[in-house]
């Protein structure tokens, strides 16, 4: 048998999955959700914060719950803290997470060799000027070289691609160590970064897949436990 609450937040569920809220449309009141369902106000409460757990809703203090709009990105964000105490509890998933990462950026940089624009191109090449000009400042140097891969997805045009881009490198961070701040090694990785932007704009599949595969193989012992 279900317990009340766990029966309420499958009803909740299933008047959002159903299209009777929309997202940005208010929750009906307690009131309303009580008489609805024959169940008292605690029941309606905790179904909520479920349904807020899940990101499925927002809750304000004094304000009606909001069905939010779900996205790659927000979908991901949900799952962002649970990978990371993961990816800290197991060396082996930290490993299988960088052989992720590799498999799914050649993919990457094969379909953007395909379609990159010459603005893709422009942006690229911006991208790798502010990494440039960040040398010796570590945290912004990490950040512009997140954006840059980050970038290369945005080129397929699939938001999907763009969440899992900027979701791996996140939780990759958490693990980034010192290894690239040693003298000379930051500029290996705008030499890559250029040979990968001169190989998109020549729309050289191979070729762009292959210096985005010596780059992240060279790169993937700057993240360890």
């Amino acid at each position: 048998m279900f317990r009340k609450e766990s029966f309420t937040a499958v009803s909740l569920e299933r008047m959002i999955t159903s299209g009777e809220l929309l997202p940005d449309d208010d929750m009906p009141s307690e009131r309303v959700l009580m008489e609805r369902f024959g169940v008292g106000r605690p029941a309606i409460r905790e179904a909520m914060q479920s349904l807020a757990n899940k990101g499925l809703v927002s809750i304000s203090h004094g304000e009606r719950a909001k069905v939010l709009r779900l996205t790659a990105k927000s979908i991901f964000r949900q799952v962002d803290l649970t990978a990371k105490i993961m990816l800290s509890q197991s060396a082996d998933s930290l490993e299988h997470l960088k052989s992720a990462r590799i498999f799914f950026e050649r993919g990457m940089a094969r379909e953007a060799a395909q379609r990159a624009s010459a603005n893709d191109i422009s942006d690229l090449r911006a991208i790798i000027e502010r990494q440039r000009l960040s040398l010796g400042q570590a945290e912004e140097f990490i950040d512009a070289d997140m954006e840059f891969h980050t970038r290369i997805a945005q080129i397929s045009g699939n938001p999907i691609y763009v969440a899992v881009s900027e979701a791996m490198l996140a939780w990759l961070k958490e693990y980034h160590t010192e290894m690239l701040i040693w003298t000379g090694k930051e500029k290996f990785t705008l030499a890559e970064h250029d040979e990968i932007v001169d190989r998109l704009e020549a729309n050289d599949v191979d070729g762009s897949e292959m210096a985005l595969l010596n780059h992240l193989e060279r790169s993937r012992a700057l993240y360890a436990k």
